[in-house]
């Protein structure tokens, strides 16, 4: 049985900071991958054109999804039933060992057909380790933050992931600029992930530090031997649907905004150190619309806080990318894809509040994890491959706005019906 800290035991700011680096650093390794697709899809994948290339590469990037679900149920239960603390150092564990094998497999022309294969392997495995990673987090800083903060405090979830997409960014900026294209490609991408290898050490003992708050006393265990996960699921099924379609307009938003350093480079034609320093304003730009979203949250509640800037994005993403497209300068990059980014991450914090609140702890972890990583196999895994073939087949740069303008209005009419969770709206003391 775990050792259970009360709140006033331990430092509320150190444990956040403790499971969130671990959360940042496991997204860098998995977002990165995304930010050099075109390079490994010509390291590992070779094929007669650019875009067979790139399509092989995007495919064994969705290859990472499919393992997700397994990973939410597997470690999403097992911080229901063991702890928050194991279930995320086994996931951190678990992403280190394929990021480095990622990083040092030699490439399709020095051992052939065994290179994609251990690619597609790793990337399963950290699919895995991914879709067992966001809930028991998510948990856990839920179950750690006072009543009147837990959206504040919940923020550096969706936060540490875009401080790994910024960082991730930068590191590319940084190579990109210093090293000419053909070093790129030769080892440069290799680097961006070995960066993020070198931290893991650092990650793991963070990890171990950290209280549990998962107590398998009577209430809870009692609870858990009278009702499985799924039979206490079903009774919070509207709002679980909900979530789903929340988080199928949130994954398509953030996996295509990823994409857009790829699609400036290969659609737009830019230089890729304009490419990813778009990518970097853009992902800084939503760290502090992350942070600001779970503050106001707090405030005024989860459900506006959800609504109105998603309504502000459904309005504003087709004039940005008309802009985009026309001019795709410096200043329509970054302006057009940092105004979307900015707005677009201030509605997803107060849903992670809501749902997390909605939840009872002997499921929670288990139903985020599941409920996330489902939603983010089936959107997020394919949102980069929708968007390349829609560009292929339509010849229409604009073609991301579409599926961007679907996401949106389905997120709103689901955020419109999610109930509302915070103190501040209920007349929680």
């Amino acid at each position: 049985m775990p050792e259970i800290a009360s709140r006033e035991e331990f430092d509320v700011k150190r444990a956040a900071f403790a499971a969130t680096i671990g959360n940042m650093l496991e997204f860098y390794d998995f977002i990165t991958y995304s930010f050099f697709a075109t390079e490994i899809g010509r390291t590992f994948f070779p094929a007669h054109s650019e875009y067979g290339s790139l399509m092989l590469s995007l495919a064994t990037f969705g290859a990472g999804f499919l393992t997700r679900p397994i990973g939410g149920i597997v470690l999403g239960i097992f911080s229901d039933r063991v702890g928050r603390r194991p279930a995320m150092l086994m996931s951190f564990a678990l992403m280190g060992g394929a990021i480095l094998t990622i990083a040092l497999t030699p490439s399709y022309a020095a051992i052939g057909i065994v290179a994609p294969i251990i690619v597609i392997l790793a990337r399963m495995v950290q699919g895995f380790a991914l879709g067992g990673e966001v809930g028991p987090t998510t948990a856990y800083l839920i179950e750690i933050a006072s009543p009147r903060n837990r959206g504040l405090v919940v923020a550096w979830q969706p936060a540490s992931q875009e401080i790994a997409a910024t960082v991730g960014a930068l590191v590319g900026v940084i190579l990109s600029s210093a090293m000419a294209p053909d070093m790129l490609q030769a080892y440069g991408w290799r680097i961006a992930f070995l960066l993020g290898a070198v931290c893991l050490p650092f990650g793991i003992w963070m990890r171990r530090t950290l209280p549990e708050t998962v107590s398998h006393g009577e209430h809870v265990a009692g609870q858990v031997e009278r009702s499985s996960h799924v039979a206490l699921a079903r009774r919070h099924l509207r709002v679980i649907v909900l979530a789903v379609m929340i988080l199928a307009s949130g994954t398509i938003s953030t996996y295509v905004t990823q994409y857009m350093t790829t699609y400036a480079k290969n659609t737009l034609h830019v230089s890729p150190s304009r490419a990813f320093t778009v990518s970097l304003v853009s992902n800084g730009l939503q760290i502090i619309g992350a942070v600001l979203g779970g503050w106001l949250a707090d405030r005024l509640g989860r459900k506006p806080i959800m609504i109105w800037p998603q309504l502000v994005v459904l309005v504003l993403t087709y004039p940005a990318f008309l802009w985009i497209v026309q001019d795709p300068g410096a200043w329509s990059l970054l302006f057009g894809f940092g105004i979307l980014s900015f707005i677009g991450s201030l509605p997803f914090t107060a849903f992670y509040a809501a749902f997390t609140e909605a939840l009872p702890q002997s499921i929670r972890g288990g139903v985020f994890a599941t409920i996330y990583a489902v939603a983010i196999a089936t959107f997020g895994g394919t949102a980069q491959l929708v968007v390349t073939w829609l560009l292929h087949v339509s010849g229409d740069p604009l073609a991301p706005s579409w599926y961007l303008l679907l996401a949106a209005a389905v997120g709103i009419v689901a955020m419109s019906l999610m109930p509302e969770t915070a103190p501040v709206k209920l007349g929680e003391k």
